[in-house]
């Protein structure tokens, strides 16, 4: 009998998460030999993993100290209050998305050689190849997320990861499958993306040499510029592929994960984290631009393809509507917005001053807290709106406070109003309009990867394999790639001298600066959530705002929510459904 197989009619569509987790969504179908003939039905498998991709900016900073939302109906709020279960389903929650994805992907693979890409038998093959590395890569890229989201220890005390699916399930294969060893986990994305970056260019760009790699097929760079060449722009490389490993390893080398079975070294992060770097010129590559990446100037400089010197990956540049729903969701509501995303005062007091001390050193930092805004780290007004900050394409001065007489005011407009005192302004274009009858939307992107992550992932992994200072053969260390952050941000001045006289000569101190830089560069990015956890740092800090009085001379700080963790949250459960209907399924200490 002909297995049957899903029909893809479009990118966009999306797996069903009720669905069982071996078995594609029963749509209209179709025979699986149907691809060999159909290279446009044999491309949509690749499509749907696409269009799978877990969104960078998730807003799981909302379960976290670094923000609230004003929503009441949240899974966030649920899960960082008490109401997590296992039965629960989240944004974090990957099981579903990825393993039907992963599913896909076997399947292609398992067919991709046999499909008839082209008449031309070189273009075919350049096809089959980068099709194949583009699977390769995926897969790679979809067992890290179900890595991250559902690794832990079981009740045993093993440290397991996810099932590895050896091949395409059909309801005849076994599938009551026991999750692999974390270990075995981290070797399978490995190897999925060494595969990828065998396959595929480390970009896509139009040559005028075809790359010795690819002179097997073909040394006509007319016929390799029309299979992978620079059209072929933001579909998986070689260079994501990299990063991918990076990401892989870092969370591997984490506390959380560090056990006797598990391999894994912050030297082999460090390594990996390199591996970009060092195509990114190291030191010399990190973008003057980075810190604002989402600005109109580096947006509207974009065509082609091109990313900014910031990005590695990025979604389509776009000016729909639904491209400009960060500004709908998230502008204060005097700027007709739905002021989702409320910082904390926790992540203000994480930016330092601007001459890169801490606030909490009040001798040397020049803090002032009666005028706490004056003199911080340029980050910080760039980030986060507070009050008396100028919003909007008419410059609107925002005003926070309960009793401002705005409905910017904490707590004023139900579910549209701060409840911290502050509003998001990372992600937004100021020039976005949301007047009733005169809306303007702007171009936007979303990224996947920015290069300040790799730069950070090297930071952290160097400073624990090698401390501070050391390069390890690699040309900069972990106090040279902080400080030449910190420079680009506008902190710490000419000599930095809480960097060279308080971090410097101490890992440990080294390491707090490296993990609050990277709160504050990546915040509002969906990386706080998972750090805390593969650091295993406190996860009930209560979050706390600030009321301004009328006048704006004075205010009080007040605690906004509590959070409500227990210690085995440090890693995410198996959901509960998949738990019951397959037995073999150890789930996470702890969850019930």
């Amino acid at each position: 009998m002909k297995k049957k197989i899903l029909l893809i009619v479009a990118a966009a569509l999306m797996l069903n998460s009720c669905d069982d987790l071996f078995e594609p969504a029963k749509e209209n179908f179709k025979d699986v030999e149907q691809m060999h003939d159909d290279a446009a039905y044999a491309q949509g498998f690749l499509l749907r993993a696409y269009s799978n991709i877990p969104g960078y900016y998730n807003n799981s900073e909302y379960a976290t100290d670094d923000a609230v939302i004003n929503q009441k109906n949240d899974s966030y709020l649920t899960m960082a209050t008490g109401g997590w279960t296992s039965r629960l389903w989240t944004a974090i929650d990957e099981w579903s998305r990825s393993f039907g994805t992963i599913q896909y992907l076997n399947l292609f693979l398992e067919n991709v050689d046999q499909v008839k890409w082209a008449e031309d038998p070189v273009k075919a093959q350049l096809l089959a190849r980068r099709t194949k590395g583009e699977a390769y890569g995926l897969r790679g890229m979809f067992y890290y997320y179900l890595l991250r989201a559902h690794a832990g220890y079981s009740e045993n005390g093993e440290l397991l990861g996810v099932p590895i699916l050896p091949e395409y399930l059909t309801v005849n294969s076994q599938l009551n499958l026991p999750r692999a060893s974390f270990q075995a986990c981290v070797e399978q994305i490995y190897s999925d993306l060494e595969k990828a970056e065998e396959l595929l260019p480390l970009e896509y760009e139009d040559v005028s040499e075809v790359p010795a790699s690819y002179q097997d097929i073909t040394q006509d760079a007319s016929k390799y510029n029309n299979a992978v060449g620079k059209k072929f722009r933001q579909l998986f490389n070689g260079l994501i592929a990299r990063t991918y490993r990076a990401r892989a390893a870092l969370l591997a080398a984490s506390p959380a994960f560090q056990d006797a079975s598990n391999m894994v070294s912050w030297a082999d992060a460090a390594d990996a984290a390199a591996a970009v770097l060092n195509y990114n010129g190291g030191l010399s590559g990190l973008a003057a631009d980075g810190v604002e990446y989402y600005s109109k100037d580096v947006v509207e400089s974009l065509k082609d393809g091109i990313n900014p010197k910031e990005i590695i990956w990025r979604e389509n540049v776009s000016n729909s509507e639904a491209a400009n729903s960060q500004e709908a969701n998230n502008f204060p509501p005097s700027l007709n917005g739905n002021g989702n995303m409320n910082p904390s005062q926790n992540l203000v007091d994480a930016f330092p001053m601007e001459n890169g001390y801490p606030i909490s050193d009040i001798t040397k930092s020049g803090y002032v807290e009666t005028n706490p805004y004056n003199k911080r780290d340029p980050r910080l007004a760039k980030y986060i709106i507070y009050n008396g900050s100028l919003a909007g394409v008419s410059n609107t001065p925002i005003y926070t406070g309960r009793n401002s007489g705005t409905d910017d005011g904490i707590n004023v407009k139900e579910q549209k109003s701060t409840r911290t005192g502050y509003y998001m302004k990372k992600r937004l274009r100021m020039d976005v309009n949301r007047a009733i009858g005169s809306v303007t939307n702007q171009q936007h992107y979303i990224p996947r990867i920015r290069y300040t992550e790799m730069y950070l992932a090297y930071a952290e992994a160097a400073n624990e394999a090698w401390g501070p200072t050391e390069d390890n053969g690699h040309g900069y260390s972990a106090y040279d790639v902080i400080k030449a952050i910190r420079k680009r941000a506008g902190v710490g001045g000419e000599s930095d001298p809480y960097l060279e006289n308080v971090c410097k000569g101490s890992k440990d101190k080294m390491r707090e600066l490296i993990r609050n830089e990277r709160r504050l560069e990546l915040c509002f990015e969906g990386f706080r959530f998972w750090d805390l956890r593969r650091w295993k740092e406190d996860l009930n800090e209560t979050v706390w705002g600030i009321d301004w009085g009328k006048d704006g001379s004075t205010f009080t700080k007040f605690e906004v929510e509590k959070r409500d963790y227990e210690d085995y949250m440090y890693y995410c459960p198996i959901p509960n459904s998949e738990v019951l209907k397959f037995s073999n399924l150890a789930q996470n200490r702890g969850w019930k």
